[in-house]
């Protein structure tokens, strides 16, 4: 018989820091989100386009780049054919795979990317980096780094 152990509730600490990360993370994805909106893009979109222009001929497998961008493969499936279809991104088989398909960024998607990407960086900027002290976000990048150490090695897990 499977053993009961008692849950550990979060103290008002504990759960005033949660609810915090919480609003944070989503009142400042959906400011990036608005501050991507005149670009016609939303923040799925930026970090395909991030993703492929930091990338080797500017493509990707798209099995990698479901696993960069934490999309399942039909879901970025359908994010790379409204992409396609704005003339930013394209597919390309896969020589050495017939299975297989690439992302590749075009010239217009590049383009964008490079128009945009500033104005992307000023709302970091401005509705998070800005707003913290040096000292504040040393500690934020090493009080953050083990949970994202341990969400990465989770992944795929049940």
């Amino acid at each position: 018989m499977e053993t009961e152990t008692a849950t550990r509730w979060l103290t008002d600490a504990e759960q005033c820091a949660w609810r915090t990360h919480l609003d944070v993370s989503r009142l400042l994805m959906h400011q990036l989100e608005k501050d991507l909106q005149p670009f016609g893009l939303t923040n799925n979109d930026y970090e395909i386009l991030v993703n492929l222009s930091e990338s080797d001929d500017h493509r990707m497998r798209m099995s990698d780049l479901a696993t960069a961008t934490l999309q399942s493969k039909s879901r970025l499936s359908h994010q790379i054919t409204r992409m396609e279809a704005a003339g930013l991104v394209r597919r390309v088989n896969c020589e050495s795979d017939r299975r297989g398909l690439y992302a590749v960024l075009t010239d217009e998607g590049l383009d964008l990317m490079r128009k945009v990407a500033p104005h992307h960086v000023a709302s970091v900027r401005r509705h998070f980096i800005d707003l913290l002290p040096p000292d504040a976000l040393a500690a934020l990048r090493g009080s953050l780094a083990p949970v994202a150490e341990h969400l990465r090695g989770n992944r795929g897990k049940g």
